[in-house]
């Protein structure tokens, strides 16, 4: 009897070690649970023993916080020693998925993903524009990539190729019919020596499929997505009327630069939304109109905008007033902002290198691009100067492109203290700073509006660049480049940074700093501030000479010391 009951004395005392035990870690499991659901933490409820989890609750915990302790029912106060157990195995199948919010990581928004919808760079990426695939980590505790995000980064079922040029029209046809295709257009582009077309999948086939067997077809040279193009703006409200000072024009010093160039008989092509070419500011300004989309929209605010950085001339002033302006409408649609694709930015592109410009603004961004990387080499060898917003996805975001082709000038934005406009790239790309944030600018139907983004401060600068070009029409971009860079306002830490590059521009030290009708370098503009030996300079406004024996002809750029040139890009 006495050996019967120590047994159920024993038996009683593990039964209950057992229960605490397993309510422990339920507790414990729960706790985890909350820590791995960072957006969506579920709200628990603990009734006296087992633990239930509610996914459709919202979040009350913050990502940042660490674990709090649960409440338990009624139960024994003291608990013995445990082995340690996990019971987050079991629970995870019920959690909702953790997905990072968009507009915490910039990185992870649609022109940053690949083809599968994963990130291009990890959220936590550092700031040097060269962040780290994020496919290693992405797939833990995330589930599958939903098909909406392949879909932010291309145009769905469409295909750019390029084609055998010496196909007809009804050939080029045919070859779409024989792989289930619809040849939505095609043309030849002189700029790259090429014929390209637009294709689309119209019999529901998955692409990568078709993709591969177009691509084995004798008739075709090359295929790739038709990628997506986003402008380079802050969506903001409603534009506002109103006449605040410009302080652009003081930080890039152009009323004295105006007192020697007004970027007079200079022609840029802006390729962008709609502009309104009737508004007071843009007078007698626009010399040619070309819509590559083909479409019926009218003026766009951001196109408007960018034009009146440019060549404003009324209440505002532009930063090249005289310029004549090539509108080139690449981006249209209302639903998510005005977008445009590869083969849109190509045939504008190929426009505004046939038709005279000397200087294209590119205030927009997009992922790395075969076909528009090849446009861009073509013009830049026939001597077009490209300059590109460096994008508004912020530190943790990659390079974005044409920003951060070596043929293109990339500029980041500044605000009037001069500090980085917070959602300005960052990288070695960065060529130059300028103006950015708050700035007044014209708006569509004779209106005004204050906007932000390195989309200005690039059209800032495509301006100054006319000023360039005025002061000596036969200036090479290298020549050009090199020109801003070593007359910029030096910004951040000493010398150049993935910040503001070189520093800020300044139009006056630029255009003093450029020899008229390739006369002998002047000297550079009294007040200079940009520094080339910070320690020993740095509160030593310097002036000095630019060292460009003969800015117009190409085989200067050997003659330049290294230590002169820009960082590797």
């Amino acid at each position: 009897m006495t050996r019967k009951s120590e047994s159920k004395s024993r038996a009683g005392a593990y039964a209950s070690s057992v229960g605490a035990a397993l309510l422990l870690a339920a507790g414990l499991g729960v706790e985890v649970a909350q820590a791995q659901a960072i957006m969506r933490t579920p709200t628990i409820s603990v009734p006296t023993r087992t633990p239930t989890i509610s996914p459709s609750i919202a979040a009350r915990v913050s990502p940042g916080v660490g674990a709090r302790a649960v409440g338990v029912g009624p139960g024994p106060r003291s608990i013995p020693a445990i082995p340690r157990t996990t019971t987050t195995a079991r629970m995870r199948p019920v959690l909702p998925y953790a997905r990072y919010s968009p507009n915490l990581y910039p990185a992870c928004t649609a022109p940053y993903r690949d083809a599968d919808g994963e990130c291009l760079a990890q959220p936590g990426a550092g700031g040097d524009g060269a962040g780290k695939s994020g496919k290693k980590s992405a797939g833990k505790g995330r589930g599958n990539s939903t098909p909406a995000a392949v879909d932010l980064r291309t145009i769905a079922n469409e295909f750019v190729a390029e084609i055998d040029g010496a196909l007809s029209a009804t050939e080029a046809d045919e070859l779409a019919r024989r792989h289930g295709l619809t040849r939505v257009s095609s043309e030849n582009f002189p700029l790259i020596g090429a014929t390209f077309g637009l294709f689309r999948i119209t019999d529901g086939r998955p692409s990568e499929t078709v993709r591969r067997e177009f691509a084995a077809d004798g008739s075709v040279r090359s295929v790739q997505p038709n990628f997506r193009y986003v402008l380079q703006d802050q969506k903001s409200s409603v534009p506002t009327e109103g006449d605040p000072a410009q302080y652009a024009l003081a930080r890039l010093r152009l009323p004295q630069a105006h007192t020697l160039a007004h970027g007079a008989n200079v022609t840029v092509a802006v390729i962008d939304s709609g502009i309104d070419a009737q508004h007071p500011e843009l007078a007698h300004s626009i010399a040619d109109n070309f819509d590559a989309l083909g479409s019926a929209e009218g003026p766009h605010v951001h196109g408007t905008g960018i034009a009146g950085a440019i060549v404003a001339h009324a209440k505002l002033m532009g930063s090249a007033p005289e310029a004549r302006i090539i509108a080139i409408r690449a981006f249209g649609g209302s639903t998510g902002g005005a977008q445009s694709s590869s083969y849109i930015v190509l045939r504008s592109l190929n426009y505004a290198a046939e038709h005279g410009a000397q200087i294209v603004n590119m205030s927009f961004a997009g992922p790395k691009d075969a076909v528009i990387e090849r446009a861009i080499a073509a013009a830049a060898a026939r001597g077009l100067v490209l300059i590109a917003a460096a994008g508004n996805a912020g530190a943790k975001s990659p390079p974005l492109y044409p920003a951060a082709n070596p043929n293109v000038i990339a500029v980041s934005a500044t605000d009037q203290q001069d500090k980085l406009f917070s959602a300005s790239n960052r990288g070695n790309y960065i060529a130059l700073a300028a103006p950015g944030v708050d700035i007044f600018l014209p708006a569509p139907d004779g209106k005004y509006q204050m906007t932000s983004g390195t989309s200005f401060s690039a059209a800032y600068v495509s301006g100054v660049a006319a000023l360039l070009l005025e002061r000596n029409y036969t200036l090479k971009p290298e020549a050009l480049r090199m020109t801003l860079a070593k007359t910029a306002r030096d910004l951040g830490s000493p010398g150049r940074d993935d910040l503001f590059g070189d520093g800020e521009a300044d139009a006056f030290a630029a255009v003093m700093a450029v020899p008229v009708d390739n006369a002998t370098p002047v000297a550079a503009a009294s007040g200079t501030t940009k520094r080339e030996d910070a320690e020993k300079r740095r509160d030593e406004p310097g002036v000095r000479a630019i060292e460009q024996p003969s800015l117009s002809s190409a085989g200067d750029k050997s003659t330049i010391s290294q230590a002169d040139r820009p960082a590797t890009r």
